[in-house]
């Protein structure tokens, strides 16, 4: 069985100071999911709706994929084994529809662009399964304050002229 999410945060562990993005579906329950800075800031720009002069890697990969006439149709975060969550994206294409694997931050920054809907398999809420009340999603330590400014002047010229 599949569940809806939407992304509740992006936020910083303070232990290993990488960012997580947080899901949650319907019932609440919250999936973190620790992700590379420059993940994090491709889903942060997209979420923001910043665009850039020159695309950007997840934006390039849009382009590219809308220039086949192709579409992402949703992905889905499909597996968790030894810590390592995989997800698929699946892709329209005319009546042939296809999928492929995908690292879920990347996954998640191609859905976010393509208003594509999110999925979490069944077994991976269950290995994860945490309500949304115990995830504290604003950091207050030194690095998740850093970690808000810098998402908070997140520039477009840090990557290029709009």
């Amino acid at each position: 069985m599949l569940h809806k999410v939407s992304i509740a945060g992006l936020t910083m562990d303070t232990v290993s100071n990488t960012p997580i993005i947080i899901l949650k579906d319907q019932e609440n329950r919250a999936l973190p999911i620790w992700i590379g800075l420059l993940e994090a800031t491709a889903i942060a720009s997209a979420l923001q709706n910043i665009h850039f002069e020159r695309p950007m890697t997840h934006d390039l990969f849009k382009n590219f994929t809308e220039m086949l006439n192709m579409s992402v149709s949703k992905i889905e975060i499909c597996d968790l084994k030894d810590n390592t969550f995989y997800s698929r994206i699946y892709f329209m294409s005319g009546e042939k529809v296809f999928d492929i694997d995908a690292r879920p931050s990347d996954a998640i920054a191609i859905a976010i662009r393509f208003k594509a809907p999110i999925y979490v398999d069944e077994t991976v809420m269950a290995k994860s399964d945490m309500p949304i009340g115990n995830i504290e999603v604003l950091d207050n330590s030194e690095q998740g304050k850093k970690w808000a400014e810098y998402l908070e002047n997140l520039a477009p010229d840090e990557f290029g002229k709009v």
